[in-house]
């Protein structure tokens, strides 16, 4: 067999390679939410992950420049809606792509509170409440360690993942 061996890209073209490669990992599409009122704010992420379950925990990465980031340090506490199929303009609402910004987002869809105070998406497939256990600043992003304080599961039947630069529908059709 004479398969070539796949390419090797040197340090110097680290960064674009890490984004094309970057791209191949599909990811779970979700909304970061943080503040009240006037304050809220919120961004479309897939850098969310379980951390532990004693005690309930998870991590998400937040680039440092994104707004939502001091709304979050101010208030302590913020929620991930993991979305559903069905929210892929809510998603593109929150990642900057209608240019609406801040509280304005929350415009569209059913918002509730359950501990914290975050806003959280009525209709998600999971609504994870979080406090602020820690935020940790690694080059251009910060790491944010939640702990959860509430869940609330919903019941739709096909998940929004992004892969290769678009949304995905998976599950149940």
């Amino acid at each position: 067999m004479n398969a070539r061996p796949p390419a090797i890209h040197p340090v110097s073209a680290a960064a674009d390679s890490f984004k094309a490669a970057m791209r191949q990992l599909a990811g779970g599409v979700s909304i970061v939410t943080s503040g009240q009122g006037e304050e809220r704010n919120g961004i479309t992420v897939t850098s969310v992950s379980s951390l532990s379950v004693e005690p309930p925990s998870l991590i998400v990465c937040i680039n440092r420049s994104c707004s939502v980031l001091p709304v979050l340090r101010d208030h302590g506490a913020f929620g991930v809606n993991i979305l559903a199929a069905g929210h892929r303009e809510l998603a593109d609402r929150f990642a900057g792509r209608h240019g609406v910004r801040g509280a304005e987002r929350y415009d569209v869809g059913d918002w509730i509170e359950l501990v914290t105070g975050a806003p959280l998406l009525v209709d998600a497939m999971a609504a994870i409440d979080c406090t602020v256990d820690s935020i940790m600043d690694w080059n251009s992003h910060a790491l944010v360690i939640g702990r959860v304080e509430a869940v609330r599961l919903g019941d739709g039947p096909q998940a929004l993942a992004y892969w290769r630069g678009d949304y995905r529908d998976i599950g149940e059709s």
